[in-house]
């Protein structure tokens, strides 16, 4: 798995009716990736498959939204979330993702699935300052787990400044971009 270890500021799209698929077992190492992910993350499919899906987890993304992203669908529960990613070559997207859990016939959690389609701009650029405030947070502190901890906090007190949820944001800005 090679890609570059700087982004390069460079930002990828896709079309509006391109849908990102990719599926992972439970800890989170790839299972399958559609042709879009594929195409727009800049890898090929052998290069992908077993790998963890943070491989094209970018830098500016906070450590503690995937946090949360991991705890919501380890407990059994669909998320939604605005999320950045790292092509191959350093170039990045934005995505707006659908994460689910997959489960067996008994009802235990063998993986996760993810839909993932094109954010609305304006969408994206609130995600960014909110981002920007958690990451700059995280970056104060020195161990990941303090650093989880204090993106966190920001989160919370981000969202109760705008007297809503997480899942409230989420389909707000989701609402917006049907509009």
């Amino acid at each position: 798995m090679t890609r570059s270890s700087t982004p390069t500021g460079h930002e990828r799209t896709f079309e509006e009716d391109d849908i990102i698929v990719s599926k992972t077992d439970r800890e989170g190492k790839i299972t399958y990736a559609n042709d879009v992910f594929l195409r727009v993350a800049g890898y090929t499919e052998d290069e992908v498959l077993g790998a963890p899906h943070s491989m094209i987890r970018h830098p500016e993304m906070p450590r503690s939204v995937f946090k949360f992203l991991w705890d919501r669908i380890k407990s059994g529960e669909e998320i939604f979330a605005y999320v950045v990613n790292l092509a191959k070559n350093g170039d990045h997207y934005w995505v707006f993702a659908h994460v689910t859990p997959t489960f067996d016939a008994a009802g235990h959690i063998t993986g996760y699935h993810s839909n993932r389609r094109v954010p609305r701009r304006s969408a994206v650029e609130t995600v960014k300052g909110l981002y920007a405030a958690i990451l700059a947070a995280e970056r104060r502190e020195t161990t990941k787990a303090d650093q989880i901890r204090a993106g966190t906090s920001t989160l919370t007190e981000a969202l109760g400044k705008l007297g809503t949820t997480y899942d409230e944001l989420m389909f707000q800005l989701e609402g917006e971009s049907h509009a």
